[in-house]
């Protein structure tokens, strides 16, 4: 048959791959499309449609296979899960990635345009949503049983826009199109109750149950999307809760014409799922943001309750069969509603519910900034919870009654210790019932569980140290090594194998590789290609040539001044200042890569973004710099877009105030593709810096210690300024309107907050110690064979850094939950 003679439908011939049939089936049966009205988001449904369709017999066998050895399962309770794009991760998981690109060339589509119509499942604000997303991949992949739980927001995180050099946020609609992953689970649809009042009811007996009556109430619709492993039959479940209302509309309102009226409380009551991290700077905000907490716990405590009853006939044993895996503090309230639930709807005797409560929740804490750690004002808390203000009263009463015995009835003591913080108005500390509650609480690094323990939590340490523990975060290498760098990764698999998918200790096998010139030659090959790829993104969306040669200096995270983008801004002027006083002079080039979100908020981030936006508007257009360096801020920084970042970076930078991030993974991520670290130490940086060698990191700034010490001297960021002509002549700049010319002032904020109110997280007192890192960055990236031996010995050596290791911890160490493997 000619192609002019060939048929418009898909299905004309018999197909023997399954996959394929299903593609062309869909595209016929399900999406009513032929060749002649076919379009790549047609080509995109299909396909992820015969994807999930091939998962659902291992979808349904694994969680068959969950009850028929009746294991004990692990709920992880996130309000982010920041999953990206998912096609290319199944195609990677599923090892169909070749499959589909042939199905695919067949109707005349390249297979990485197809993912690109995807839009990011940005259902997270970044490192904790991206962690959550690790982990499910890795729980899938140990075969472990267990289920993500979180809420199924409409929009996720924003779109981020520059205009002007300033963030403008737009909205995220990434359902716009629906979800071709994800199933609806009507018969899975629990209702969540607010506000009301408590009264005391009299039962048979003499008892008194708690009554909770005149409630608010909407309804949590659950929608379902398959994790499957990577090479084994598991698929486990992400199950996201969206607000249903109750009453569609009102009647009567309806056939009155007051059709505003008609639909007001369905939509108040939708509001719920509706937007991730509504703006809680007003009294609305917060009741929202609370709403959205208590209504995706609470619906996943019912249905965990239901399936636990599937197979129980009481509780005796719920905590031998569940365990809750608290991501932050976000998911807390789970504690006091598990006891209602125990007390108010099973009848459980206090001290019974308390017993299996307590030895159900885990609790992983993810900040040490004091301001950082969630409360919630009892007012608002009283509103809309009102039974749960009673139960968190009475686990606070028992639990000072333990802490007045074991400090010898120090009030400063019981005052720091109780959940209740007091004051006008009273708070709630969350994090303070998540470790009074969970019998389990872990830091994410080496140095963050230490400072937990020593310092944000010492008394609670010093009271139940066998709590606290430590399980470093990691990250998938199925998705940050072999799906988004395909270069590296053929490289990698060519030479020692594809296994280290599965162990990434495996990688180590590369070491014995890293002086040979043939291998060097590869790796710089394939660093080239990614980084041309990426070239090719940047040129297509912004006014500037990038020079491949130069050094990719990148930092991409969420804006915050402890992650000190700023001390990046002021060490890019300072190249400036020396190409510009000596524009014939050897140096080596660079390109600064900035990227990240702020808080919609958060004034001194985004005035960061625009500072960055002025300095780059500079420095590429002025003639005497040319391709020695190059900076640009990469707008609306997400999963799929650091899929291209982070395979390109020569350097990683990792650079906030010793003592103040948690972890990171986006540092680990770096490592991973070969690129070389400068950072503090601080988080995770110091085991990287153990597992590469001194020798491989550049290292510089003040440690976690001197930091304490230097701001209980009394630190003067002017002496500093006055000091050092060469930061004095930077902050100038950026106060005399150099960048601003046409906006006079308006980085002035930033100087004073430097120089003269404090700089808060040393700035100043690090910029030498950074300078002088990246001036050895500079000579070392000059010998080519030098640095590719180095980001050789990165990669081999981040086998500590998958999210496996982590993942295996958490459930050798805390779940106690073993394997389940699925036979098809």
């Amino acid at each position: 048959m000619t192609s002019k003679q060939e048929s418009i439908f898909f299905t004309n011939k018999i197909h023997d791959d399954a996959l394929e049939q299903d593609f062309f089936e869909t595209l016929e049966n399900q999406l009513v499309k032929d060749r002649t009205t076919l379009t790549e988001l047609d080509a995109y449904n299909a396909m992820s449609i015969a994807i999930r369709n091939r998962l659902i017999k291992r979808w349904l066998r694994t969680q068959d296979e969950y009850r028929r050895q009746n294991a004990k399962r692990v709920y992880y309770l996130s309000m982010e899960f920041l999953m990206g794009r998912l096609l290319g991760n199944m195609m990677i998981n599923l090892d169909v990635k070749k499959e589909c690109a042939d199905i695919l060339r067949e109707i005349g589509y390249n297979v990485e345009d197809i993912e690109e119509i995807e839009p990011d499942m940005g259902l997270g604000n970044g490192g904790l949503g991206r962690l959550a997303a690790c982990f499910l991949d890795s729980m899938a992949t140990l075969g472990l049983p267990a289920f993500g739980y979180g809420i199924r927001y409409e929009y996720g995180i924003f779109k981020q826009d520059i205009k002007d050099g300033r963030q403008i946020e737009n909205p995220d609609n990434w359902l716009k199109y629906g979800c071709p992953w994800e199933i609806v689970r009507p018969n899975h649809e629990y209702r969540i109750r607010f506000g009301g009042k408590v009264k005391p009811l009299a039962l048979d007996g003499g008892s008194l149950k708690n009554d909770w009556t005149n409630t608010e109430d909407v309804f949590a619709l659950a929608y379902d999307v398959p994790v499957p492993a990577y090479g084994k039959n598991n698929v486990i479940n992400l199950r996201l809760w969206q607000a249903k209302s109750t009453n569609e509309f009102d009647f009567k309102h309806f056939n009155e014409g007051d059709y505003i009226a008609a639909v007001d409380d369905k939509n108040k009551s939708e509001n719920i799922s509706k937007v991730l991290y509504p703006n809680d700077n007003n009294h609305s905000g917060k009741i929202l943001r609370l709403k959205q907490q208590y209504f995706f716990v609470s619906a996943s405590l019912q249905d965990i309750i239901r399936r636990y009853k599937v197979e129980h006939h009481n509780f005796d044993i719920f905590h031998e069969k569940v365990a809750i895996q608290l991501n932050d503090t976000h998911p807390t309230i789970a504690i006091p509603e598990l006891m209602r639930i125990f007390i108010d709807e099973e009848g459980l005797e206090w001290d019974r519910a308390w017993h299996i409560v307590s030895h159900t929740f885990a609790y992983t804490n993810h900040t040490v900034l004091p301001e950082a750690l969630e409360k919630w004002s009892l007012p608002i808390m009283e509103e809309l919870l009102p039974r749960h203000v009673q139960i968190i009263y009475e686990i606070n009463s028992r639990f000072l009654s333990r802490v007045r015995d074991y400090y010898h009835f120090d009030l400063e003591k019981v005052r720091k210790l109780s959940i209740i913080e007091e004051g006008y108005p009273k708070y709630i500390r969350m994090a303070n019932l998540a470790i009074v509650a969970s019998f389990s609480v872990n830091g994410v690094s080496a140095l963050h569980s230490e400072i937990l323990k020593d310092s944000i939590f010492h008394d609670f340490y010093q009271m139940m140290p066998e709590k606290f523990n430590n399980k470093t975060n990691g990250i998938t290498q199925r998705r940050w090594l072999k799906s988004a760098n395909p270069y590296l990764s053929k490289l990698i698999t060519d030479k020692i194998g594809g296994n280290w998918a599965l162990e990434l200790d495996d990688l180590k096998k590369i070491e014995a590789f890293a002086d040979d010139p043939e291998f060097k030659q590869g790796w710089r090959k394939a660093k080239y290609q990614a980084k041309k790829n990426l070239i090719r993104y940047i040129e297509k969306n912004y006014p500037v040539t990038i020079n491949p040669d130069s050094i990719f200096d990148v930092q991409v995270k969420r804006l915050h001044e402890y992650k000190r983008q700023l001390l990046n801004v002021l060490h890019v002027i300072t190249l400036y200042n020396r190409i510009k006083a000596n524009p014939k002079g050897d140096f080596v080039p660079r390109t600064v890569l900035f990227g990240g979100k702020a808080a919609p908020g958060y004034y001194m981030a985004k005035l960061v973004i625009k500072l960055v936006n002025a300095i780059a508007e500079k420095i590429n257009n002025d003639p005497d710099v040319g391709d020695k360096l190059k900076v640009l801020f990469l707008k609306n920084y997400s999963v799929s877009l650091a899929e291209k970042i982070i395979p390109a970076a020569d350097l990683s930078e990792q650079i906030s105030t010793a003592g103040l991030e948690a972890s990171g993974t986006g540092n680990m991520k770096f490592q991973l593709n070969g690129a070389l670290t400068i950072g503090t130490l601080d988080g995770a940086n110091i085991e990287i810096k153990e597992e590469v060698g001194d020798e491989n990191i550049f290292i510089f700034g003040l440690k976690a210690e001197e930091v304490n010490e230097i701001k209980q001297k009394s630190y003067v960021p002017a002496v500093y300024y006055e000091s050092d002509n060469e930061l004095r002549k930077v902050l100038d700049m950026i106060k005399d309107n150099y960048f601003n010319e046409k906006e006079p002032g308006i980085f002035e904020p930033i100087f004073n907050t430097l120089v003269n109110y404090g700089d808060t997280y040393l700035l100043l007192a690090d910029y030498r110690s950074y300078i002088e890192a990246q001036e050895l960055v500079s000579k070392t990236y000059r010998d080519e064979e030098k640095w590719t031996k180095m980001s050789i010995l990165n990669t081999a050596r981040s086998g500590k850094f998958s999210s496996d290791r982590t993942i295996k911890e958490y459930a050798d160490e805390i779940w106690k939950i073993s394997p389940v493997n699925v036979k098809i």
